[in-house]
C-alpha cells in the first residue's frame, strides 16, 4: 500500500507541476486567453520571429469575432510609427522612389508614401538588387523624435511566385546614439544630385553597364523626400556611400540568412576612391537624361529552363 500511495502522490504532484506550467502559458502577457473548456495550447515552436512569437500561440478564432477581437500589439521595432494620423493642415511628403504601395505590403513594409513623420524625424531606405541574382534585400532605418533610431531588414527571392519567395525579415530597436550619425546624413550633398546620372570623364567613352549591383535610396523627412539610383559604375556609387555603409551595416547581426547575403561585411571603400578619383580629374556625375531605372522591387521576367 505504501508503494501505491508513492505513486499516486507522484502522479498528483506531476498533475499539479503540468497545470501550473499550463496556466503560465496560457497567462503570458499580451496574449489573448483560451476561452473555458479550450484545449491546452502548446508553447511557440523554437526560432520564432520575435513578432511571431508575441501572437503565438492563440485558441482557433471564432469565424463571427475574427474581425472584432482585440489582438496583441506588435513590438514597437515592428513598426516604430504606428498610430500616428497627420496632423490637421498638413500632407504627406510626395515619394518619387518608383515604389508602389502594394509592393511594400508584399515585403511585409508599411508603404513610405504611407509614414507620418514629425519635425527632426527620418526615414533612410535603401534597396539592393543584384543583377545576376533575385536575391534582394530592403533595409529601413528610422529615427524618431525621441532620440531613438530602428532598423527593419528584408530579403527573398523576387521572381516566379505569387508572393517575396523565402522571405526573412527583422526589425530591431539601434544602440543609444546611433540616430546622430543618420541625422547628420540629411544635409549629406548627395541628396541634390540627380536620380539618374551618368559619368562623364575627361577623355574616355560613355561605358556600358553589363552586371553589378544597383542601390537605391530614398530619404523621407518631415514634408519632403528625395531618391536616387545608383548602379554597376563605381563613382556612381561611390557618391552615396556615406549612406549605404551606416544603413547597411546596422542591418548585419540581426539574421545569418541576411548576413549571407553580404558575406558578412560592408566596404564601400573602393567605391568612394573611384568617385573621389573622378572628381579630382575632372570628371563629374551628370544627369541621365535617357536613363530608365526599374523600380526598387521590380522582379525580373522569368526564364525558360
Amino acid at each position: 500500500m505504501k508503494g501505491v500511495r508513492r505513486i499516486l502522490l507522484s502522479a498528483f504532484a506531476a498533475a499539479a507541476l503540468a497545470a501550473g506550467a499550463q496556466a503560465q502559458v496560457l497567462r503570458l502577457p499580451g496574449r489573448p486567453q483560451a476561452p473555458a473548456g479550450a484545449p491546452p495550447v502548446s508553447p511557440p515552436p523554437a526560432g520564432l520571429p520575435p513578432a511571431e512569437e508575441e501572437i503565438w500561440p492563440y485558441p482557433p478564432p471564432d469565424p463571427k469575432s475574427w474581425w472584432d477581437d482585440a489582438w496583441p500589439k506588435a513590438p514597437d521595432a515592428a513598426d516604430p510609427l504606428a498610430g500616428r494620423r497627420i496632423p490637421r493642415g498638413s500632407q504627406l511628403a510626395p515619394v518619387n522612389n518608383g515604389i508602389d504601395a502594394s509592393t511594400y505590403r508584399l515585403w511585409g513594409l508599411m508603404p513610405l508614401q504611407w509614414e507620418v513623420l514629425y519635425p527632426g524625424e527620418m526615414i533612410l531606405e535603401v534597396w539592393v538588387r543584384p543583377s545576376s541574382s533575385v536575391r534582394q534585400s530592403v533595409v529601413r532605418i528610422i529615427v524618431r523624435r525621441d532620440g531613438k533610431a530602428f532598423v527593419q531588414g528584408r530579403a527573398g527571392l523576387a521572381c516566379c511566385e505569387a508572393g517575396i519567395a523565402r522571405r526573412i525579415g527583422f526589425d530591431a530597436e539601434l544602440p543609444a546614439g546611433a540616430s546622430e550619425a543618420f541625422l547628420a546624413l540629411r544635409a549629406n550633398r548627395m541628396w541634390s544630385s540627380p536620380r539618374l546620372v551618368r559619368v562623364e570623364e575627361k577623355g574616355a567613352a560613355e561605358g556600358v553597364c553589363v552586371n553589378g549591383v544597383s542601390y537605391d535610396l530614398t530619404l523621407l523627412v518631415r514634408g519632403q523626400s528625395r531618391a536616387l539610383h545608383r548602379a554597376c559604375d563605381d563613382a556612381a556609387i561611390g557618391q552615396v556611400a556615406d549612406a549605404l555603409e551606416p544603413a547597411l551595416r546596422a542591418a548585419l547581426g540581426h539574421d545569418p540568412r541576411f548576413d549571407v547575403l553580404f558575406r558578412g561585411r560592408i566596404d564601400f571603400g573602393l567605391e568612394r576612391k573611384a568617385f573621389q578619383d573622378l572628381v579630382a580629374s575632372g570628371g563629374s556625375l551628370k544627369p541621365d537624361l535617357a536613363g530608365r531605372a526599374q523600380p526598387p522591387g521590380a522582379e525580373p521576367a522569368p526564364q525558360p529552363e
